[in-house]
């Protein structure tokens, strides 16, 4: 959730540092901080609660000049948001880190410190870490060998980057179950949690495994040591996004932008990947056809919007390929006995291959009796596809947004074509027509995006609501639970989602002229059950607002309102009808005035339980 971004340069860093810091505000945050060395190789720090824009109004005009530095962005975890808990913070008075993450036995580090005379001036598990530090550097003299050692100390997970006045061209960065890239530049070096922090200098990048620590500096350049102390080479990787992905460009909110996104990189998740009239299952990787044929059954794990798009999986998986699909929380799942079945595939689905509870689900996976584990995700090099057997990128391109749109839509796709890539009946006309299908999806998508000016006047009927209600049968059931988590995400609505035939069975009793429902109803074999339950609202005097295919016998009425989507095969309606309701909770937020971008009290990037 929090954000790093350190550079050692020949430049005045603090430029990069806040930028940097900017970049990556879209994972939401509580405060900010920035810890440089000056001219005179002192330690300075400035902190702020709040937006980046507070941080820069604290170090005024002048600032904090110097080339070496590190920053950072929090989301409270141990102690309130507060300047003093804020990051960087030190060990004694030449020492700053900054740190994503948990340290779990940060108590009993802290007792044993506070007994040798160590006073804390926060209430934070960071800063155990950098007394801990601080103690080590005096021990040994050496910033790489005091973090080494002092990593053999804490348990948790964390991503660090720490400096010293007594190394004054060094910054030692460390990961253990939160991401850490190290951006390099020519005759400089930077590290951050992102890449997207580093656009501004670099577009080259080196992706730390577990257990990496790396030490920038003047005298060895970028040196990087596993778990195990020894020196290691990783490969430096390009970036291949381009900075413009981080521009808002004309739309007035990245949320927007990204909605508008999702024909163009739903096109690129396709490409490559469809063959005459089958998937191309070697998409997923090299060993993807042996181990595909073996497969009888799926686990899907994942959190949030990705549970939802694993909940749609399952119904395609038991309906096209005959596996019987199991769809379960990350968090949940690590936390109980999983039976595994013979042959059965473990599959993970993540947006930025960083989700805490999501790796931590595939860590404790890989302990079981599965076939093998598949990631589909977003970002390459992350920690989830690093140590899975199979990946599938769904080069969505980077979400600012923390409200995930396009990242949904893309992981459908790929879901869509991990169930054609292990149906028994391979290449049949089913296959054919579904690649067919998909092969249009972008054109199909763009059609329902012209639906935004009418879509923006229904919001209105929203605008004064405290509450509402989504109804979709089958595989809209998923994608009305998706459209309810979309409104209460950003325009703090209060949401839930039924399928439609539940309806009786409690929810009914919420029914008023105060309580609008929202329907998907696409032309498929349950439309004639949906139009029953749908009337069962307009007899309790609720207000409807169905979305409805094109060639659907729905009319509008009183109390009815019917926004007719374009017609689409039935299998990929549940990514077609995504975006009226991505549209609905955007422009209903907008009307309300809520941050859409970075709404209150969520982060995009969870990195810690």
């Amino acid at each position: 959730m929090c954000g790093i971004v350190a550079a050692l340069a020949a430049r005045n860093v603090q430029g990069i540092l806040l930028e940097g810091l900017r970049r990556l505000e879209y994972r939401g945050y509580d405060s900010a901080g920035v810890a440089v060395l000056n001219a005179a190789g002192q330690l300075e720090r400035q902190r702020a609660v709040g937006k980046v824009a507070a941080l820069e109004a604290a170090l005024g005009q002048h600032g904090l000049p110097g080339h070496v530095g590190i920053a950072h962005t929090r989301w409270a975890t141990h102690g309130k948001p507060s300047e003093a808990n804020a990051h960087p913070h030190r060990g004694g008075h030449a020492l700053a880190i900054v740190h994503n993450g948990i340290i779990e036995n940060f108590e009993p580090l802290k007792r044993e410190l506070e007994a040798d005379g160590v006073i804390f001036e926060s209430e934070t598990d960071t800063e155990v870490v950098a007394h801990l530090l601080d103690r080590a550097f005096l021990e040994q003299g050496d910033l790489l060998t005091a973090v080494q050692a002092t990593l053999a100390q804490i348990d948790g997970a964390y991503a660090l980057a720490v400096m010293h006045a007594g190394a004054p061209r060094e910054i030692v960065g460390a990961r253990k179950g939160s991401p850490l890239v190290v951006g390099v530049g020519i005759d400089e070096s930077f590290i951050a949690s992102d890449a997207l922090a580093l656009l501004q200098v670099t577009d080259r990048f080196i992706y730390l495994e577990e257990g990496d620590v790396v030490r920038l500096s003047d005298a060895r350049g970028i040196e990087v040591f596993d778990a195990d102390g020894q020196s290691a080479t990783r490969e430096v990787h390009t970036y291949v996004h381009g900075d413009g992905a981080a521009s808002r460009g004309d739309y007035r909110h990245f949320m927007l932008k990204e909605i508008f996104e999702q024909p163009a990189v739903i096109a690129a998740t396709l490409e490559g990947r469809l063959g005459a009239g089958r998937v191309l299952e070697a998409s997923f990787g090299a060993e993807a056809k042996a181990r595909f044929a073996k497969v009888k059954q799926i686990h899907i794990v994942a959190c949030g919007t990705s549970y939802h798009a694993g909940l749609v999986a399952r119904y395609w998986l038991e309906k096209l390929a005959g596996l019987p699909t199991q769809v379960e929380v990350a968090s949940e799942y690590r936390y109980r006995d999983v039976v595994v079945p013979p042959d059965t595939l473990f599959v993970t689905l993540s947006q930025s291959g960083e989700t805490a509870d999501t790796l931590a689900a595939l860590r404790y996976a890989k302990t079981l009796n599965y076939l093998g584990a598949l990631a589909i995700c977003n970002v390459p090099g992350s920690s989830l596809t690093r140590e899975s057997d199979l990946s599938l990128m769904t080069q969505a391109g980077p979400e600012i947004g923390v409200a995930s749109t396009k990242a949904f839509t893309t992981q459908l796709v790929a879901l869509l074509l991990l169930t054609l890539s292990l149906r028994p009946e391979r290449g049949d006309d089913r296959e054919a027509a579904l690649v067919q299908a998909l092969r249009g999806l972008p054109a199909v998508l763009e059609r329902a995006l012209e639906m935004d000016a009418p879509i923006a006047a229904l919001s209105e009927a929203f605008a004064e609501k405290h509450h509402a209600l989504f109804l979709g049968r089958g595989t809209q059931f998923p994608i009305a639970l998706e459209g309810a988590l979309k409104l209460k995400e950003i325009s703090y609505i209060h949401a839930e989602a039924y399928p439609a035939g539940e309806l009786k069975h409690g929810p009914l009793a919420l029914v008023d002229a105060d309580m609008p429902v929202v329907a998907v109803a696409p032309n498929d074999e349950l439309l004639e059950k949906l139009k029953s339950n749908l009337q069962e609202v307009r007899a309790r005097g609720g207000e409807l607002f169905v979305f409805a295919d094109a060639g659907v016998a729905l009319q509008a009425a009183d109390n009815l309102r019917v926004l007719h989507v374009p017609p689409i095969d039935e299998i990929l309606a549940p990514i077609l009808y995504t975006l009226p309701l991505q549209l609905l909770s955007y422009h209903v937020a907008v009307l309300k005035g809520t941050d859409v971008d970075q709404p209150r009290n969520l982060a995009k990037s969870v990195t810690v339980e």
